[in-house]
Parts: structure tokens; C-alpha cells; sequence
């Protein structure tokens, strides 16, 4: 590979693109146990520099750290040595808002399947996602490789937006699923105030 004119400029567009919607850290390649530890003690670290309460780090943690599972179960683009899943990874933040981004290779035939359980997911109440949460223990085969889409429910019910996801056709066989999730951290504060003051209120009665 030649540093050329091209991919320069190439870069240097990424580069911007990156700086611009807040995004702080990129992976490109396997997903192991490792690498989720390596990713989550990096997210940390930024979320204390920037002394965020304890509260929002468990939310961003939890969702990170889901998600990159969910990955995982569901990429089917399947690194050389052992079962691990392949994908593309970002984390970033946008005034007051956290937002996570993955992307990996599904087959078309898992497609619909996935599809479709997103798609319930983003028209559930929380008491929809808890009763959906439960049915998925008991019966839930979304994928071969575990979780039956507990993750992307536990996802939903732990952020305060909907799943933004695309489907984009790779090849004959494949395509690109892309997932991004949120975590706003001023709807968090306002859930746990009003958490504390109905609390306080039934102490009260």
C-alpha cells in the first residue's frame, strides 16, 4: 500500500467525519473477550476524565458492553480461529448524549428474522420490552450462536431512544447491518430523580 494523494485525502475525510459527530474511538477487526475488556476500561477512563456520575457510566458500560455481544452472536463473518465474530465498532458523544455503533455481516436468510424483532422492539412500551424480555428466556431462537435477542431487548430497555439500524446489501449471500444506540445522560438523571422522589413519597405514606 502506497500513501498516495487518494488515500490521503481518504483519511483525512474519515478523519474529519470522526472529529465532527463526536466519535472517540474506532475498531475494525475481532471481537473477543479481550477486546470487549480493552473497549469498556477505554470508555471509562474517558467517561471519568470527563467525571461523569456513576450512574451514567453502569448505563454506558451495560449498553457497550451488550451490544458488542450482540454483535458477536449475531456477525456472521467469523474470524479464522474459534467462533469469534467480526465487525466494526464506535463509541462517541454528541452534547449530552452517548451514542454506541456497530456493524457486521449477516446472512440474507437471518435478515428478516432480525428485521423483524427489531422492529417490535422500537414499537414496545417498557412494559412491552419486560414482558418480551421474558418470553425470549422461555422461548426465544432468534440466533444459533445463544442470547434469542435478549440483548437487543435489554438494550432497549436500559437507553432512553430507539434502535437506529440499516440493512445494506453486501453481496449475493450478505449484508451490512448497522446498529447504533443511544444513551441520553439528562433523560437518565430526570429518570433517577423521579425514581428518588417516588420513593420518597412512599416512605412518606
Amino acid at each position: 500500500m502506497k500513501l498516495d494523494v487518494r488515500f490521503i485525502k481518504s483519511v483525512l475525510t474519515i478523519y474529519d467525519e470522526l472529529v465532527t459527530n463526536g466519535i472517540s474511538l474506532v475498531y475494525l477487526g475481532e471481537f473477543s473477550h479481550q477486546i470487549t475488556k480493552m473497549f469498556t476500561s477505554m470508555a471509562e477512563d474517558d467517561m471519568d476524565k470527563n467525571q461523569e456520575e456513576l450512574s451514567v457510566k453502569r448505563k454506558v458500560y451495560h449498553v457497550m458492553v451488550e451490544t458488542l455481544q450482540n454483535m458477536n452472536k449475531h456477525s456472521d463473518e467469523i474470524a479464522e480461529q474459534g467462533s469469534i465474530g467480526k465487525g466494526l465498532f464506535m463509541i462517541g458523544k454528541k452534547d449530552d448524549t452517548y451514542y454506541v455503533i456497530t456493524s457486521n455481516k449477516v446472512s440474507r436468510e437471518k435478515q428478516p428474522i432480525l428485521e423483524d424483532m427489531l422492529q417490535r422492539i422500537n414499537a414496545a412500551s417498557k412494559t412491552e420490552l419486560k414482558e418480551m424480555y421474558r418470553k425470549q428466556i422461555k422461548e426465544g431462537k432468534l440466533s444459533t450462536k445463544g442470547g434469542a435477542g435478549l440483548g437487543l431487548i435489554d438494550i432497549a430497555r436500559k437507553t432512553t431512544g430507539k434502535h437506529d439500524y440499516h440493512f445494506l446489501p453486501h453481496d449475493d449471500n450478505n449484508s451490512f447491518f448497522i446498529l447504533k444506540v443511544e444513551i441520553n445522560t439528562g433523560k437518565i438523571r430526570k429518570e433517577i430523580e423521579e425514581f428518588h422522589a417516588l420513593q420518597k413519597k412512599k416512605t412518606k405514606n
